[in-house]
């Protein structure tokens, strides 16, 4: 019964990444993003932004930035605008983000914050670059706001694809993307089928943490 009570919808999830090195230890990463869904009507989502990454020791990478969010056709959301920090840590084929958002919305002056753990691992295939990966993140929001967050367990993203290197300084991910979103206040449970394509340019070539929004 709980199967049949939720929607399902079919989406496309699209993303570019460029990473621009600024200092052996100090990065800008300038992020495009575009979702298109079944059920909204085509482009629904739109995110344009940049992060400052800093390596802080061997494995870890902190991260602060900003990304303006718009809301298109069948979305019934408003333009956001969200400011994030992060911690990165990369332990051989492992990679793990904590994230903390905290989004502006329009229709109220309070706050609402967002913590987002996530997990990847990155199974090699031979000796390139191309690897088999799977992710999983969480995202739980600590506050209530009058123009629509609700506190608690709000979703959860789990991703299995494939990352292959396109050009020398480019690298692909392309893979099945689930979302589910717990039906709360009423409202029906959401599970996302998406396709997620996601492109990486790496300035100069040097390499950093691959991971997905």
């Amino acid at each position: 019964m709980p199967a049949r009570a939720q929607q399902e919808d079919a989406q496309l999830w699209t993303q570019i990444n460029t990473n621009v090195p600024l200092t052996d230890d100090v990065r800008v990463t300038l992020e495009q993003i575009a979702r298109f869904s079944d059920r909204q009507d085509g482009l629904y989502q739109t995110e344009f932004g940049a992060l400052l990454g800093v390596k802080a020791a061997r494995g870890i990478e902190l991260g602060f930035g900003y990304r303006k969010v718009g809301a298109h056709n069948g979305n019934t959301g408003a333009d956001e605008d969200r400011f994030r920090q992060q911690m990165v840590g990369t332990f051989g084929p492992v990679t793990t983000r904590f994230r903390v958002d905290e989004r502006f919305n329009p229709r109220g002056d309070e706050v609402g914050f967002r913590i987002r753990p996530l997990v990847r691992y990155n199974h090699r295939l031979g000796r390139g670059k191309t690897a088999l990966f799977v992710s999983h993140e969480s995202f739980f929001l600590p506050n209530s706001t009058r123009w629509g967050q609700r506190s608690g367990y709000e979703r959860m993203r789990n991703i299995v694809g494939l990352m292959l290197p396109v050009g020398p300084r480019m690298m692909a991910d392309i893979g099945y993307l689930n979302q589910f979103r717990p039906g709360r206040t009423g409202a029906r449970a959401q599970m996302d089928h998406a396709l997620n394509l996601q492109l990486t340019i790496n300035i100069k070539g040097m390499l950093f943490p691959h991971l997905h929004d």
